[in-house]
């Protein structure tokens, strides 16, 4: 077994990239809560090389942020090998080449899930990864564009010769977004022809959706995305259901609120306090999803500015009726 399979097997639920959202402190909430291998958030290669403040903050990472992905996304390959003299200057275990991003503003620039509807342009871009990366790289795709383009194991073949050591596939196109059934078959087919580890996404959002994606395409991995926003927990909850068939029981109030809070303390510490109070906004709304007669608190947490007046907010969910 090579390291990128040893790596990426002794992870079998991984934190896929989140554009916005998987930045250090929601990783290192996370990794607390049984989450092994993570990525950063998805980065803009083209912003990268024209260095962007805000994306060269997203490469932030500290020594027990490990093991860690970095996924770049671009369409250009002099700009692909510029960014890549930038990461090589990091500690990161895999270099993903994002072509699944469904977002309109991304695919409009021929880049994401628009590079399904160009193999060949996209195995070239590919092997620039390849040949000009210090680590293995990896792909991530959909099923194809839409429901007459499905092509992703074309394109899988594609990768693995192009060198690529590692495919993620979400069982959806892009014309379904994040909606609709996901193509559990699409996902199996690949795993049966390739010789290259797979990892299965899309609907992997409670240990039992985990273990049929599993089940159902041999995949061997599963990448979490939404699954995981407001409830880090699913990463010890999906262990323990793969290993002994048992569901853990969701965390108390008590426990949610003591996460929440080290959540919100290592936003305000990484982007200081008016920043990470603002930043930690969007979480609020996650971790108090089900949450009843919540929506008072919710407004007040979108009016918080400071580190304690969203402690005070957290602190109040004790008299919310969950």
């Amino acid at each position: 077994m090579d390291n990128t399979k040893s790596t990426i097997l002794s992870s079998t639920c991984i934190l896929a990239p989140l554009a916005g959202v998987s930045d250090l402190p929601f990783r290192m909430i996370n990794r607390g809560l049984g989450c092994s291998f993570a990525f950063l958030p998805m980065i803009s290669a083209r912003a990268l090389v024209y260095q962007n403040k805000n994306t060269e903050k997203m490469l932030s990472t500290i020594p027990s942020d490990r093991p860690l992905g970095i996924q770049l996304l671009g369409n250009d390959p002099d700009i692909l090998k510029r960014a890549l003299e930038i990461t090589g200057q990091y500690q990161f275990d895999v270099l993903d080449f994002n072509a699944a991003c469904p977002v309109r503003k991304v695919t409009s620039r021929g880049e994401g899930a628009s590079l399904l509807k160009e193999p060949d342009r996209l195995g070239k871009l590919l092997r620039v990864m390849v040949d000009n990366s210090d680590v293995p790289v990896s792909l991530k795709i959909r099923a194809g564009w839409d429901a007459s383009s499905v092509n992703a194991l074309n394109v899988a073949l594609n990768a693995q010769d192009a060198g690529v050591k590692l495919l993620w596939i979400h069982g959806r196109t892009r014309e379904q977004g994040y909606g609709g059934e996901v193509n559990y078959q699409v996902i199996r087919k690949i795993k049966d022809v390739l010789d290259i580890p797979v990892i299965g996404s899309g609907n992997a959002l409670t240990p039992k959706l985990i273990k049929k994606m599993l089940d159902e395409t041999g995949c061997d991995s599963v990448g979490i995305a939404r699954g995981a926003l407001g409830n880090p927990w699913i990463f010890r909850q999906t262990d323990s259901f793969l290993e002994k068939g048992m569901l853990l029981p969701d965390p108390d109030l008590k426990e949610i609120k003591t996460v929440m809070t080290r959540h919100l303390n290592l936003c305000c510490d990484y982007y200081g306090e008016k920043n990470g109070a603002v930043t930690f906004r969007k979480y609020f709304i996650w971790y108090t999803r089900g949450f009843k007669n919540i929506k008072p608190l919710r407004k007040r947490a979108f009016l918080a500015a400071t580190q304690d007046q969203m402690t005070g907010i957290i602190e109040n969910l004790s008299k919310v009726d969950n």
